[in-house]
């Protein structure tokens, strides 16, 4: 199968491949649900050739309502353009600059957006808006989303993403940030639900966790499935919540921290 994934990939949007039977059969125990959370690992591009065959798949069966991202901010979305819209229009309408440090690659993501586009499903940007999040910071009324032991998880894991060179001070801003992204997502995924279809929201595997992320922020009732895409080491806390788990390859050792006390100057 990865290696079908792989050869996918490269051959860029203009002749997307046929969903893999495996992922398909895969999908189909999922359904049907009205929201289909699908988590990643970001620098793991066989979790986005799973996406795109996700897209295809629930697409050609006329079952996707539409396709929420983190990788694009609230508000930004391809609804309205043309099937045969080219990427730059598509980019454009999703305000995607990318392919540059600390930007989502347009590389590693548009054979995903583009294969809605081409099947007329818009994409939505889900993402809180970077114009909103000074605000956000500040907005002491976020903290009451979560229960007490989940809000301090968050915090915790705010620390160890930033490999605890984030200022004491800035933990619980980061915090909040991290809160309005998941119920920004959880709310544009809401707001696209279609009677008998399914939204798919993709998004990094914590923002999918059921005890802390957007699920936190859905109605009460609402069926959705959480599909974690994992490459080694395994992150315990994300898989444990999931309805259901894509394994890939491990990935080339990287370390995180080194790259970003470099970033950082220290």
């Amino acid at each position: 199968m990865l290696p079908a994934l792989l050869a996918a990939q490269l051959s860029g949007c203009a002749h997307p491949a046929a969903p893999d039977p495996l992922t398909a059969s895969r999908l189909d125990a999922l359904l049907p649900t009205a929201l289909l959370l699908l988590g990643e690992q970001h620098d793991a591009p066989e979790h986005q050739g799973l996406q795109r065959e996700t897209v295809q798949h629930l697409a050609a069966r006329g079952l996707l309502a539409a396709v929420v991202l983190e990788m694009a901010e609230q508000g930004r979305q391809t609804r309205g353009l043309p099937a045969d819209s080219d990427e730059a229009r598509v980019r454009q309408a999703l305000d995607w600059s990318g392919d540059s440090p600390g930007g989502w690659a347009w590389s590693a993501y548009g054979p995903v957006v583009m294969a809605a586009v081409r099947a007329g499903v818009p994409v939505l940007g889900g993402n809180l808006p970077r114009g909103q999040m000074r605000s956000v910071m500040g907005n002491a009324t976020l903290d009451s989303l979560l229960p007490d032991q989940a809000l301090q998880q968050q915090r915790d894991n705010i620390r160890e993403g930033h490999c605890g060179l984030l200022p004491e001070t800035q933990v619980t801003p980061m915090t909040r940030i991290q809160l309005a992204r998941d119920r920004s997502m959880a709310s544009t995924a809401v707001e696209a639900l279609r009677p008998g279809q399914t939204v798919l929201l993709v998004a990094g595997n914590q923002h999918v966790r059921r005890d802390l992320g957007v699920p936190r922020h859905l109605p009460e009732g609402l069926a959705y499935r959480i599909v974690v895409a994992q490459s080694a080491p395994a992150d315990e806390q994300a898989l444990s919540s999931a309805d259901r788990v894509w394994n890939t390859p491990p990935r080339p050792p990287r370390d995180y921290c080194a790259e970003m006390k470099q970033q950082m100057g220290r």
